[in-house]
C-alpha cells in the first residue's frame, strides 16, 4: 500500500515520523514522508521517499514567543506556504494519508479529493477536554468547564488562521466551497481516529474524548541498528563521571553564543561535566570537561547523562523520561509548559526554569538538584519501565491495517 505521511514543523515535528515511517515501510508498505526542505537527509536516511514540502519552520518556530499578534502571524505565513507544498506532494497519489498536528487541517481536504482514507498521527493533545486547558497558550487550568470552553477556542482560532489556505486549496483540488470549521465538524462527527504517540505515563488519555481518539505511546526518530557513538563522544563519557547533557533543539535560533557561556558557567557552578548540543541555536562552549556534539541521537546519548536541561519539547522532554533520566525543563513557547509541567508531575523534573527567566545561577541551582535529589531519578526510571512496555509504532502499524479494511478516514 501507498502511504504518504505528511508532517511540518521544527526538527521535533518532524524526526520521530522517520522511525514510524521506517516501520511501516517494515511492515510492506511503500512510504512517502512529506516535510520541509531543510530535513531531506534526515527523511532519506530513514528509508521512506521524500517529498519537499516549502515552508521553512526556521522562521516559523525557532524564536521567543513574542507578541500574540506576531506568534499568529509568523502560524498564518507558514499555513499559506504549507497549502499548495501538500497538494503538491500528493499529487504522485496514495492509498492513505497520515497527518500531523500542523498538516492535519489541510490534508482533511486532500484525503477528501483524493478519495482516500486518513489518519491522524498527533505528538499533542490537542482536542478539548475538561481535564486539562489548551497545551499552547493558557498554562494554568481553568477548571474542567473553563479547559474545554479554552480548548473549543482554540480550535476556532486555528480554523480562522487556515481559512484562506483552505479557500486556495479547494479550489486548486476542484472541491465545492466549504469553511474550515464545516469540514472539522465533519470529522469530528465521523469520529475521525487520531493516534497520539506520547506516553500515558505524562498524559492518560482524557476520559471526556470522543471515540476513535487513542493514546498509544512514543514513536521515535529512526537510527539506525549499527549506529554506535563518535569516538570522541565515547572517550568523553568514559572519561568522568556522567556529564549534565544542555540543548535547546530547534528553540533560540542566533543565540548560540549567549547561550554557550552560560551554559559552561552553569556546569562550572555546580561542580559537574557537560554536554553541549548545538541545535539551531549554535551552542558550543570550550573546557576540559565540557564537549559541544552535532546531531547525536538521545536514545544512544541520553541512558548516559546526570541529568538533562531542554527546552521541553514533546520528543525530547518523553526521550529524557524514556532514559530513566531526571530534566531541568527549559521551556521556551507554543507546547514546552505544558510537557515541562508533565515531567513534574511525573517527579521526574525540577521546577522549570523559564528561557526569558534563565541565568547561570539559576541553571546551576536547578542542575544541582536535578543530580542530587534521588527521588527524581527514581520517578523517571519508574516512568521509563512502562515506557519500555508501550509500542507507539506498532500501534499505527495496526491501525493503518484498520483503516484499509474499513476504507474510511
Amino acid at each position: 500500500m501507498r502511504i504518504l505521511l505528511m508532517a511540518a514543523g521544527s526538527h521535533g515535528d518532524v524526526a520521530p515520523y522517520t522511525g514510524l515511517g521506517a516501520r511501516l515501510q517494515g511492515e510492506g508498505h511503500h512510504v512517502a514522508l512529506a516535510a520541509p526542505e531543510v530535513f531531506r537527509e534526515l527523511v532519506a536516511g530513514s528509508g521512506p521517499e521524500f517529498r519537499p514540502l516549502p515552508a521553512d519552520p526556521r522562521g516559523a518556530s525557532t524564536g521567543p514567543a513574542g507578541r500574540r499578534d506576531e506568534l499568529l502571524a509568523r502560524a498564518s505565513a507558514f499555513i499559506e506556504q504549507l497549502g499548495d507544498g501538500l497538494a503538491d506532494a500528493a499529487a504522485p497519489g496514495a492509498d492513505l494519508l497520515l497527518l500531523t498536528t500542523t498538516t492535519a487541517p489541510l490534508g482533511w481536504h486532500l484525503a477528501e479529493a483524493m478519495g482516500v482514507p486518513s489518519l491522524g498521527v498527533y505528538l499533542q493533545p490537542t482536542l478539548p477536554t475538561r481535564e486539562f486547558p489548551p497545551v499552547v497558550g493558557v498554562g494554568r487550568s481553568l477548571g474542567s468547564w473553563g479547559n474545554r470552553a479554552a480548548g473549543a477556542l482554540g480550535q476556532r482560532i486555528v480554523d480562522r488562521l487556515h481559512a484562506g489556505a483552505v479557500r486556495r486549496l479547494r479550489s486548486r483540488l476542484g472541491l465545492p466551497a466549504r469553511t474550515q470549521a464545516a469540514r472539522r465538524r465533519a470529522v469530528e462527527r465521523a469520529n475521525w481516529p487520531v493516534l497520539h504517540g506520547f506516553s500515558p505515563t505524562l498524559v492518560p488519555r482524557p476520559a471526556d474524548w470522543r471515540e476513535g481518539l487513542r493514546v498509544v505511546g512514543n514513536w521515535w526518530p529512526h537510527v539506525a541498528a549499527d549506529y554506535r557513538l563518535p569516538a570522541e563522544v565515547e572517550d568523553f563519557l568514559r572519561g568522568g563521571s556522567p556529564p549534565v547533557f544542555i540543548g535547546f533543539g530547534s528553540m533560540a535560533a542566533g543565540q548560540g553564543e549567549r547561550l554557550g557561556a552560560l551554559a559552561v558557567d552553569a556546569l562550572r557552578r555546580a561542580g559537574v561535566r557537560g554536554v553541549l548540543q548545538a541545535g539551531w541555536a549554535g551552542i558550543a562552549g570550550a573546557g576540559d570537561d565540557v564537549l559541544s556534539v552535532g546531531e547525536v541521537p538521545h536514545a544512544h546519548l541520553f541512558p548516559r547523562m546526570a541529568a538533562v536541561v531542554h527546552h521541553a519539547g514533546a520528543g525530547t522532554a518523553a526521550a529524557a523520561l524514556r532514559a530513566g533520566v531526571p530534566s531541568v525543563p527549559v521551556p521556551v513557547m507554543a507546547d514546552q509548559p505544558f510537557w515541562a509541567d508533565r515531567l513534574v508531575r511525573a517527579g521526574a523534573a525540577t521546577t522549570p526554569v523559564r528561557f526569558a527567566d534563565l541565568t547561570a545561577g539559576r541553571l546551576a541551582e536547578a542542575i544541582r538538584q536535578a543530580v542530587g535529589d534521588r527521588s527524581l531519578r527514581t520517578g523517571a526510571r519508574a516512568a521509563a519501565r512502562i515506557m519500555a512496555g508501550e509500542d507507539g509504532s506498532g500501534r499505527v502499524a495496526q491501525a493503518v491495517a484498520e483503516a484499509v479494511a474499513g476504507g474510511g478516514g
